[in-house]
């Protein structure tokens, strides 16, 4: 796949202190598959769909213990250029522009409201080498209680132009050029305090009730859904472990796409 264009998703990891059971877990929900862990590689493990790599997991840092999470990368031409731009407009970095390797060069990042994600300069591992196909990626969005600095933040940082949703509920979408890339959802009292911004990412899959049954087998819990959209019939879920994904099939469809207004 080429390198996709500056902000857009590219990648998602995480870290799990036990990998043996994410990895069943996640191997029977998605169906994935997973590379072999290294040990000079920080035991840092692929996982594949149908033999292409969608993402990843690892064991936690030192310090990091106890707090499972999907992280999602956005691609950067230039990842010290993006981290300048990140503390300009308000944002934290939670690790400096570091090279891994050949691969590329990443950084950890947090917003002025709280949510954390990555950077991704692609050397030779480019990101995703699938998307919106059973197993890989498909969609993400930012969750937080501070929407306003997340939209003033993420279209600074990565030249996004924001769609507001039409209707009661709080949602921006985030485009890049002609295609839309990150949705922005207002967390409203419906989350515990004790839950903090996150990036939601949604998996593909090809049954959202049985990826949803497979899921609660293993010990996951349903937090929401399934329910049927325009995008989608889809369900949230946390994994055993702690860490919130959801899943989507884009193939079942129901009800009119909602009108948007651009803003900014």
């Amino acid at each position: 796949m080429a390198v996709p264009p500056e902000g857009t998703p590219c990648w998602a990891d995480a870290t799990f202190e036990d990998l043996d059971a994410a990895k069943d877990f996640y191997g029977d929900v998605l169906g994935w598959t997973f590379g072999e862990t290294s040990s000079e590689q920080g035991n840092y493990t692929q996982a594949y769909a149908d033999g292409r790599a969608v993402a990843a997991v690892v064991p936690p840092m030192p310090g990091q213990e106890g707090t499972s999470q999907w992280c999602l990368y956005f691609a950067a031409r230039d990842a010290t250029a993006t981290a300048a731009r990140i503390r300009d407009n308000g944002g934290e970095l939670l690790l400096d522009p570091m090279q891994v390797g050949d691969y590329g060069t990443m950084c950890l990042a947090r917003d002025p409201g709280g949510v954390v994600f990555g950077v991704w300069q692609p050397g030779t591992h480019e990101g995703f080498q699938a998307v919106a196909e059973p197993g890989a990626y498909c969609w993400a969005e930012v969750f937080t209680r501070e929407p306003e600095k997340a939209d003033a933040f993420f279209p600074a940082v990565f030249s996004y132009r924001a769609k507001q949703l039409e209707g009661e509920m709080d949602f921006r979408v985030y485009d890049l050029g002609e295609r839309s890339v990150l949705g922005r959802m207002r967390m409203t009292d419906d989350f515990p305090p004790e839950v903090p911004p996150y990036i939601n990412v949604y998996f593909t899959v090809a049954d959202c009730d049985e990826a949803v049954a497979r899921a609660t087998a293993r010990g996951g819990v349903l937090r929401f859904g399934p329910m049927d959209t325009p995008f989608g019939r889809f369900a949230a879920i946390r994994d055993p472990q702690g860490a919130n994904f959801s899943v989507l099939d884009i193939t079942t469809t129901a009800g009119e796409m909602p009108k948007t207004t651009e803003v900014g």
